[in-house]
């Protein structure tokens, strides 16, 4: 033990910000003015923060074998310099390929999806809308000035996919993974298209039918509680969106995902994939037990793809890929806001979960969530992860004359009219 408390103050003294450790026993170590200071009841959390392996640590937190003092950011800073290596992996084994899609098969069938999405999606709306923007739009914000609020953020973001999808009043327009409804009615409302969103979340489908009423959109707006599997191809759409949802379909499931999308656009649509996407070519999770701690906690069964495999099975499925545009960025500064929006209504969250269950409960659920949100700006600041928005059309075969000759697409070739 007593090495092991030496190898951890040799790593104490490296941090950017000052730690210290209440150790097993009573002993201390670290700094003597911290800014950070986490107690451990035994050995063994102390010997995942010696090998770097942040997401044991994390779980230990949650399930109180450890407790932290401090700032979030200040919790994530260190955690970066605790990490012995690079966490976005690199494994081009074919047998782990293989695992690894049979994992994803088993883990996303219909019923399977959906249990996975609830167990996320429908912990408490009242809890969600302590810290999400008025909206409650789950996704990376768009700030398109540095100055702007999230709030502000959020809807700049909402009319970028909507000016990115050229919409027009009277198109049928589809929104996959709809959320609370954000897209959806922001599109109705400020664009005139009849529009279908789809969730798999029954608190987010109950929210937005409520929405729709209150706001007299019946008949031009819908909400639907179904798979995107299910969706009826007969009608087809002009435009479709599906915005941080497709992380929730699976390695195996993406070709069948790609090419649903395809038969449900009109020939020379435009459809919007917007998503959260791997650092490593042909890792679908983060190492140091970090994956592994966001696939126990906070969402099972979600995969990440490498966008360059994203635009393999888009393109197998039919599309082409007429823009695509990293928004990595913008994705660690929302979550930072996430994170500080929860950090400063700890107590009203805590009570909002206790109402919903027991006291032991809403304490892990809120551990969790303060981990995850600081941690996921953390691997977006460091670009572990990224945000990628694909904006894709379905060619009509139309050789056009002019300008666009050979285009196959009425889509405009040009990024002039999304600004202007």
């Amino acid at each position: 033990m007593e090495a092991l408390v030496r190898k951890i103050e040799s790593q104490l003294a490296a941090l950017p910000v000052p730690v210290a450790l209440n150790l097993p026993g009573g002993h201390r170590a670290g700094a003597a003015a911290p800014a950070v200071v986490l107690s451990f009841r035994d050995w063994s959390a102390l010997a995942s923060l010696a090998a770097g392996q942040i997401g044991r640590l994390a779980e230990d937190l949650v399930e109180n074998r450890v407790q932290f003092e401090g700032q979030m950011r200040d919790l994530m800073a260190a955690a970066t310099h605790l990490l012995p290596g690079s966490p976005v992996g690199s494994n081009t084994g074919w047998w782990t390929q293989m695992l690894r899609r049979a994992k994803s098969l088993a883990a996303h069938s219909p019923h399977k999806d959906a249990q996975q999405v609830q167990f996320h999606y429908d912990v408490s709306d009242d809890f969600y809308a302590l810290w999400l923007d008025p909206r409650r739009v789950y996704s990376c914000a768009y700030y398109r000035d540095a100055t702007m609020s999230l709030a502000q953020a959020q809807e700049a973001k909402l009319d970028h996919i909507c000016r990115k999808l050229l919409l027009r009043s009277g198109e049928r327009f589809l929104d996959v993974g709809a959320g609370w409804g954000g897209l959806l009615l922001w599109a109705a409302e400020n664009y005139g298209v009849d529009a279908t969103g789809i969730t798999l979340s029954k608190n987010q489908h109950a929210h937005v039918n409520r929405l729709i009423a209150v706001k007299g959109l019946q008949g031009r707006v819908r909400m639907e509680l179904r798979d995107y599997r299910d969706l009826d191809e007969a009608q087809g759409f002009d435009k479709i969106a599906s915005v941080g949802m497709f992380e929730h379909v699976g390695l195996a499931n993406m070709p069948t995902y790609f090419a649903k999308i395809a038969r449900l656009l009109k020939p020379g649509g435009l459809a919007m994939n917007h998503g959260i996407t791997a650092g490593g070519l042909h890792t679908g999770q983060l190492g140091a037990g970090m994956g592994d701690f966001i696939d126990k906690y906070i969402f099972p069964g979600g995969e990440l793809l490498h966008v360059s495999h994203v635009l393999k099975d888009l393109s197998q499925a039919g599309l082409e890929m007429v823009d695509t545009e990293n928004l990595r960025p913008h994705y660690a500064r929302t979550l930072w806001a996430w994170s500080d929006g929860l950090e400063g209504r700890l107590q009203q969250a805590h009570d909002v979960l206790a109402r919903t269950g027991s006291v032991a409960d809403a304490d892990k659920v809120l551990r969790a969530y303060r981990l995850y949100l600081s941690g996921c700006a953390m691997c977006f600041e460091q670009g572990w992860i990224g945000l990628h928005q694909i904006l894709a059309t379905r060619p009509d075969g139309d050789l056009r004359a002019g300008a666009l000759r050979g285009a196959q697409s009425a889509y405009p070739f040009n990024r002039r009219y999304m600004y202007t």
